[in-house]
């Protein structure tokens, strides 16, 4: 019981961190999130744990990404993304939108060259047959 009463609280402090950072008063939060002033204040003092569609109503309020909120809630593991990924979420100069949309440039560039990759491989590889051919003539 005492590991959900410290998610709740994690959770709570995450969230009025990110309302600080965003300069963004508790009521705001609450009318933009779509979610109660007091149930707000009960999830940021870790009396409540939100759940998944919460937590989304809230990301979108704050303008960062859920997945952050979920991962920080413990219903989602931390995203693996090598040594890149890594150093954009532990970069504390960054706000957490700003570090999503790192995230999602760098992984679109990732996918871009994985699907070119079989492109150049055959194109190699033709290239190699026909120097083949030429030598062998």
């Amino acid at each position: 019981m005492e590991k959900v009463a410290d998610i709740a609280s994690d959770i709570g402090e995450y969230i009025r961190q990110q309302r600080s950072n965003a300069k963004i008063s508790l009521r705001q939060l609450s009318k933009l999130a779509g979610v109660s002033n007091p149930y707000l204040s009960q999830i940021e003092r870790g009396v409540r744990k939100p759940s998944a569609e919460i937590l989304q109503q809230i990301a979108k309020g704050l303008r960062i990404s859920a997945e952050a909120l979920y991962v920080q809630a413990g219903i989602l593991d931390l995203p693996t993304g090598g040594p890149v990924g890594d150093a954009i979420r532990a970069d504390i100069e960054l706000t957490e939108r700003q570090k999503q949309v790192l995230l999602d440039v760098y992984e679109s560039f990732r996918r871009e060259n994985a699907a070119a990759k079989p492109a150049v491989a055959a194109k190699a590889k033709t290239e190699d047959q026909v120097t083949e051919t030429k030598e062998s003539a």
